[in-house]
């Protein structure tokens, strides 16, 4: 994806996803055709195009109450289908309900708010594969871009959905560069992220912005429903039906998931080897910590090994140029964090390593999500130290079977090679030594 299409996603770049993949794709479909909802053929046809002819669950589930108008809150993760059901619900009701009158170019009707720049980008891809015949129009709004181009593309196009991270478009709403008072749909999507990022203020704020919820109708997904956002959920939605598909453990089938018993000095010499020896295609690997994430990045370069990186600190446009990369397979291996990693949709990786293991079960679950996917076999391989090794049962827990555990053999365990390379990730000290408390995992 190039800088343009990170800012504004139009019609005229339909020439642009004759590659592109709908981000969420999955085997477990029912028996609940598309076709049996009353949707516009416009939208039929461009599932034709994408081969999707059966519902998912959160699919079938929600459409038959958000296409009548009622606020849902859903509880369902990456991978179910419920960036096509909250997308499908807005074309429905824009294609069907025209405005004939004249509008102002920055009055967008429907909203929708994600907790990362790249699930913004992946939903606006998502957007545009579905209205490819239809004149509406889909801009998105994230940091990282220039602020002025963002304003010129908002002033030259009639927006109907905005898909934006919460930073940049507070900084659009206060500037009163986007007018929210008449959106008709507003969609709240990972909702769980959202509160771990520390954005509901400012998502507060963004609502406040929007029609009351009496006038609008609200779509909040969350991978987890914790009491804090339970509550949200009834603040911000009129009497929401609560919908609920089960985590995606057909995933997990699909993944040899190992864990390698190892000490934490072992961790970087397991890790080198394993590449080396698989001579995979496409790695991804997790860690819970930009910092080591960087160090990793950069050992891994130096060690010969074409890398990218993908924290939280990084710059937009490099990370929008990082996955291209990894794509295109002129990156290996792309280390990443879970806040960086999440919504990341990318086909055919071979192997996730959880270089840690992750603070919270749930996040295994999305990790390893990342291969195995659409029916095709993935590799899950996670290093479990002393540091980290309690956080086990509760990953077996969550994922219904008991990881097999094992030491790697020795030669696995060798001594990788001197650095043949300068180093490439240098760390920004200004963002690595804040005083102040121990800041939360990213």
């Amino acid at each position: 994806m190039n800088d343009e299409q990170s800012d504004v996603i139009n019609k005229d770049q339909e020439s642009s996803t004759e590659n592109v993949q709908p981000a969420e794709v999955t085997n477990n479909e029912t028996q609940v055709r598309f076709t049996e909802f009353d949707l516009p053929t416009s939208l039929l046809k461009a599932y034709e195009d994408l081969g999707f002819e059966f519902c998912t669950p959160i699919q079938s589930q929600s459409l038959k109450v958000t296409m009548e108008g009622h606020d849902v809150t859903g509880k369902a993760q990456t991978g179910t289908g419920k960036t096509a059901a909250f997308l499908t619900t807005i074309i429905n009701d824009q294609l069907k309900n025209p405005i004939s009158e004249a509008r102002y170019v920055a009055e967008p009707r429907a909203l929708i708010i994600a907790p990362t720049r790249e699930l913004v980008m992946q939903i606006a891809k998502d957007a545009l594969l579905l209205t490819k015949y239809t004149d509406l129009k889909v801009i998105t709004l994230v940091g990282g871009i220039d602020y002025q181009k963002q304003i010129d593309l908002l002033e030259q196009n009639v927006v109907d959905i905005v898909v934006a991270t919460p930073g940049r478009l507070i900084d659009f709403v206060g500037s009163k560069k986007v007018d929210l008072s008449f959106v008709e749909t507003l969609v709240i999507d990972e909702a769980d992220r959202m509160l771990d990022m520390g954005f509901i203020p400012q998502v507060r704020q963004i609502i406040a912005a929007c029609p009351k919820r009496e006038y609008r109708q609200t779509m909040l997904f969350s991978a987890t429903f914790t009491d804090d956002i339970r509550t949200l959920a009834d603040r911000w939605a009129l009497d929401p039906i609560r919908i609920e598909v089960q985590s995606e453990y057909q995933t997990t089938e699909n993944v040899d998931q190992k864990v390698y018993l190892v000490t934490t000095e072992e961790k970087y010499k397991l890790l080198y080897n394993l590449i080396q020896r698989d001579s995979s295609k496409r790695v991804i690997v997790f860690t819970n910590r930009r910092d080591q994430a960087r160090r990793l990045a950069d050992n891994l370069h130096r060690n010969g090994i074409e890398t990218g990186l993908l924290t939280g600190e990084i710059a937009q446009q490099k990370r929008v140029r990082t996955l291209e990369e990894f794509r295109n397979e002129k990156i290996q291996v792309l280390v990443a964090t879970d806040v960086a990693g999440r919504g990341l949709h990318i086909d055919d990786i071979s192997h996730v390593v959880n270089f840690a293991l992750p603070l919270e079960a749930e996040d295994y679950v999305h990790r390893i999500g990342r291969t195995g996917r659409a029916g095709a076999e993935g590799t899950s391989i996670s290093f479990a130290c002393e540091d980290d090794s309690f956080l086990l049962p509760d990953i077996e827990e969550k994922i219904g079977m008991k990881l097999d555990c094992e030491h790697p053999e020795d030669s696995l365990l060798l001594d990788p090679p001197a650095f043949s390379r300068a180093s490439k990730f240098k760390a920004d000290k200004s963002k690595d030594n804040r005083k102040g408390k121990p800041q939360k995992r990213r």
